[in-house]
């Protein structure tokens, strides 16, 4: 069988607002599950309360993907202030070599 080769590049990434993104989820989940509170005991006697813990645990997992975004997207801002850092030094260091020449002369 002959080896599959994609026929074109690859997307790159969306980059869009992460961090509201699954904040907004997480206030979802919890809010369904604070709706389906009142109504436990009809999901008890249906057999169906999984429904009220499925929010619970899609609450909590969010707060976890919350921190874990909050961190990322931490992490991407540093990386990108040092890459900003580095062309600043390289631009001051070959501004510094001309300037220094120019006044000599």
């Amino acid at each position: 069988m002959a080896k599959w080769i994609a026929k074109h590049e690859a997307p790159a990434p969306l980059e869009g607002p992460i961090v509201a993104t699954v904040t907004g989820g997480t206030i979802l989940w919890f809010a369904m599950f604070v709706v389906q509170l009142p109504f436990y005991g009809w999901f008890a006697d249906r057999d169906l309360l999984w429904w009220v813990w499925c929010c619970a645990a899609g609450g909590f997992l969010g707060l976890i993907g919350l921190w874990y975004v909050r961190g990322r997207d931490a992490a991407l801002k540093r990386h990108a202030a040092e890459q900003a850092e580095r062309g600043e030094q390289a631009g001051e260091g070959a501004r510094g070599a001309r300037g220094g020449e120019g006044a000599a002369g």
